[in-house]
């Protein structure tokens, strides 16, 4: 697979199975055994973990979307760097209270390897601190 393909495939994960909510393609996209490196220890290996994280973030904005992402890639890793905003829906965010509702602007960036067209492992990085900030659960000085 050449790294445009390896981009292919993450920007349909990104527009499929997250954009439209497609989690059962993430059977197709990922390896059985994916590692999502972001996810919380007991969420981090398999692919129904992934849908799991998914659903739940799905389910806490549903109305996410990118409002900025560029896409590097180089053989069999590919990095999307951005920005995501939506409604946060969920009454809490990592053990902290949020409110029931708000309008989030984050920056985030993911980086996926590939193995065969298939995502085998995955990392975030996402500014958690400005989001809980935008939603009042902090303050700036906390």
């Amino acid at each position: 697979m050449t790294a445009a393909d390896n981009k292919a495939v993450i920007r349909r994960f990104l527009d499929e199975v997250v954009g439209q909510g497609r989690l059962d393609l993430a059977d197709e996209l990922c390896s059985p055994d994916v590692v999502n490196h972001a996810a919380a220890p007991e969420r981090q290996h398999g692919v129904e973990n992934i849908k799991t994280v998914l659903g739940f973030s799905l389910g806490a904005q549903p109305d996410q979307r990118w409002t900025e992402r560029h896409f590097i890639a180089d053989d069999d890793l590919v990095v999307v760097y951005g920005r995501r905003e939506g409604t946060w829906q969920a009454p809490g965010f990592l053990g902290v209270p949020t409110p029931s509702s708000g309008k989030v602007s984050v920056e985030l960036a993911h980086m996926f390897r590939l193995r065969d067209a298939k995502i085998v492992e995955h990392w975030a990085v996402r500014d958690d601190l400005g989001m809980l900030q935008q939603l009042g659960a902090i303050s700036a000085g906390s």
